[in-house]
């Protein structure tokens, strides 16, 4: 039986005929994107809801209130017994349920979630596992509800766009939209979890899909719309952080001098929680070199459990605690502590395997540096200078455009969740000079230093413009056939071990020397996200559909070139590298990347060696009597694909490439092997090495 290439689990399975037509509608109509849009929106925001309700459950099975850490040094309801000692308890009993439950089903809810989304927009076609979306719920919620300090946000927005890309790949969407999907995923959750829609918006272009666009505009502004109304039902339009004045502002330009020093402080204070997150979690990770990962939050949570017996106010997302900075219900020292010890307990959560955002952390971290600053400055200056609460405000947004070199949403974060418009104008100057000398002092953000980690550049410049400005109609050959059928079959997707009949194809044409699972192209889509495919499935060209089902045509590397006329600068084993990445969760990267993620159901492709004595040694394609539903696609000549033609003679040496309806087991034949100068070995193995492109 020959080996077959990239064989996987199909899991389309027939639809009624309605279905499919919805499918293609949602996947590749205008109006379908924003309809998407909407649905991602409801999801994103009844999944924001829930998963801050199941924060507040496990939280108050752990203390037995839905919010602590601002009581102080106060015992748990349910653990009375053990005092403030409870504390060393709970992160370990947490550690033991998520760690298992994330090395198990989803190794990528680990850390702070965002990088995977990033990774997966920008090198895996916005593609993410279904299972993330609740795996991802149940761990960050146990860590945050065990005592991890970091926040709801990554999660949410990790939660959302898993669901997004879900939904994408079940009605089948291209790579372009998918990703735009994600996006919106990620915005709707943002938006639901801060009352901010502006910041989902900016979030989901900013961070996320880094590229803008009319239709990605509409349809991330209509999901994040949606998902902040899904949210105002649950818990009201009150802003975030409603106990801040609303009227506070900048009553003195002198004032304007003191928010750009404090926007270099916060620059600072940005870089220093990134640089002390990474260099723990490598120290961390050579410390546990060797032993089991879903053990580390086990051990891990003792660490954690004697910081929060110090400092109990770490516990948790610790949003109660930062009204209480703004509002300088701690003298100067202790709010200095409190800044110090987030960016060391969120970074600890995250060392020892925790499953939480960094976004909470980098406002409270902001909050707490703000506050510390204006107490300062008051006292040199007098209350003329603003309170104490404004430079905290301030802060906020800078910390976190420092971190995440992200400064539009962080502007529009501080603005939306405090609800006072009227400090747009100083929390944009902090934004704006804390961000720049981030991007100085490091290159990767908090976000993008995780991938860098891995060798993975998503922010590399990429010849990415002539190539979404072509779709794969424009660039591909059509195919012509002898009786003008390029209607595809309706078959039932074979199992994935189904064998090829090869004896039938050795009598009619030659032997098989390569069978796999297509991935096929839409016509729609653009050469970029084309590119990609071809590289990772299709070592001589792919087949191009439309969206109703018809054979359109056979598109190449050399195709896509030729459509450019120009050679690409970008190396392609990047795309593979970022692809591995991506499949990091998997047992086995390399293989799984080139597994098809938009199979043809129920298709074949076969690649049929011309031999000197071969039946059709001589004949022409429209000569030969293929077998029922069978399209012949291409035809190698001297190391060059051609699109078929019916007049094409057939000559050997030739490779001759078949979409064919997959066929069941055979298993009284074995198959025939190639030349001993081309090795079936070297075609099952070499993807894309045979294409001149």
């Amino acid at each position: 039986m020959i080996a077959r290439q990239g064989a996987g689990t199909d899991v389309t399975i027939p639809q009624p005929r309605w279905v499919q037509r919805a499918s293609a509608w949602l996947a590749a109509s205008k109006l379908g994107l924003l309809a998407m849009a909407l649905i991602v929106g409801v999801g994103s925001g009844l999944g924001a809801a829930a998963f801050r309700e199941l924060i507040y459950g496990f939280t108050w099975l752990f203390t037995g209130h839905e919010t602590f850490g601002q009581q102080g040094h106060a015992p748990s309801l349910h653990l009375a017994f053990l005092g403030i000692f409870f504390v060393l308890i709970v992160p370990v009993i947490a550690g033991a349920l998520y760690g298992p439950l994330i090395q198990r089903y989803a190794r990528e809810a680990r850390g702070h979630g965002v990088p995977e989304v990033m990774l997966s927009v920008a090198e895996n076609g916005g593609r993410i596992r279904p299972q993330v979306t609740v795996v991802k719920a149940l761990a960050s919620a146990l860590c945050i509800g065990g005592g991890g300090s970091v926040g709801r946000e990554g999660p949410i927005v990790q939660i959302g766009s898993a669901f997004a890309s879900t939904l994408g790949q079940l009605v089948r969407m291209s790579e372009g939209r998918l990703r735009v999907i994600v996006a919106c995923g990620a915005a709707g959750g943002i938006s639901a979890t801060f009352n901010a829609p502006l910041t989902g918006l900016f979030f989901g272009f900013e961070i996320v899909l880094k590229e803008f666009s009319l239709d990605a505009l509409s349809a991330t502004t209509v999901s994040a719309v949606t998902a902040d109304v899904i949210s105002r039902a649950f818990f009201g339009g009150a802003p975030f952080f409603g106990a801040i004045p609303h009227d506070m502002g900048v009553g003195n330009d002198f004032t304007y001098l003191l928010i750009a020093v404090l926007g270099i402080a916060a620059g600072l204070i940005g870089v220093a929680f990134q640089k002390t997150l990474y260099k723990g979690e490598d120290a961390a990770d050579a410390l546990w070199q060797g032993r089991p990962e879903w053990l580390r939050p086990v051990a891990g949570g003792v660490f954690l459990g004697l910081l929060l017996l110090v400092l109990p106010q770490m516990y948790g997302v610790g949003y109660p605690v930062m009204d209480r900075v703004l509002a300088t219900h701690y003298v100067l020292w202790f709010v200095v502590l409190l800044m110090v010890g987030k960016i060391l307990a969120a970074s600890l959560t995250l060392w020892i395997g925790g499953s939480g955002g960094v976004f909470a952390p980098s406002l409270f971290t902001g909050a707490a540096a703000g506050t510390a600053f204006g107490i300062i400055v008051n006292h040199l200056f007098g209350s003329a200078v603003g309170p104490p609460a404004l430079y905290g405000v301030v802060a906020m947004g800078g910390v976190f455009a420092a971190a995440a070199q992200a400064p539009l949403t962080a502007i529009a974060s501080v603005a939306e969740m405090t609800g006072n418009f009227t400090l747009t104008l100083p929390i944009m100057l902090a934004c704006g000079i804390a961000a720049q000398l981030a991007k100085r002092i490091t290159y990767g953000s908090i976000y993008t230093t995780k991938l860098l980690r891995r060798g993975i550049d998503i922010e590399r410049p990429k010849a990415t413009g002539a190539l979404q400005a072509l779709t794969v109609e424009e660039a591909m050959q059509p195919i012509q056939t002898d009786d003008g059928q390029t209607r595809l079959l309706r078959t039932t997707p074979a199992p994935a071990e189904s064998a090829i009949q090869e004896s039938r194809w050795e009598r009619l044409v030659g032997p098989v020397t390569l069978a796999r699972r297509p991935q096929m192209l839409f016509a729609e889509e653009d050469l970029e996200d084309a590119r990609r495919q071809l590289v990772l499935y299709g070592r001589d060209g792919l087949p191009v559909v439309s969206r109703n089902g018809e054979l359109r045509g056979w598109l190449t590397r050399a195709d896509v070139l030729r459509a450019l006329a120009t050679t690409l600068s970008s190396s392609e084993h990047e795309i593979t590298d970022g692809a591995g990445a991506a499949e990091f969760a998997v047992r086995d990267p390399a293989a799984a990347i080139h597994t098809p993620t938009t199979p043809l159901p129920g298709y074949d492709v076969l690649e049929l060696q011309i031999l000197p004595d071969s039946p059709a040694q001589g004949r022409r394609i429209a000569d030969i009597d293929w077998p029922t539903g069978t399209i012949v696609v291409a035809v190698t000549q001297d190391r060059e694909v051609h699109a078929a033609r019916p007049d094409f003679q057939l000559h050997p040496g030739e490779r001759v490439i078949v979409l064919t309806p997959a066929t069941g087991r055979e298993t009284d034949r074995k198959p025939r092997h190639p030349p001993e100068s081309e090795p079936l070995a070297a075609h099952t193995s070499r993807n894309g090495s045979d294409d001149s492109a």
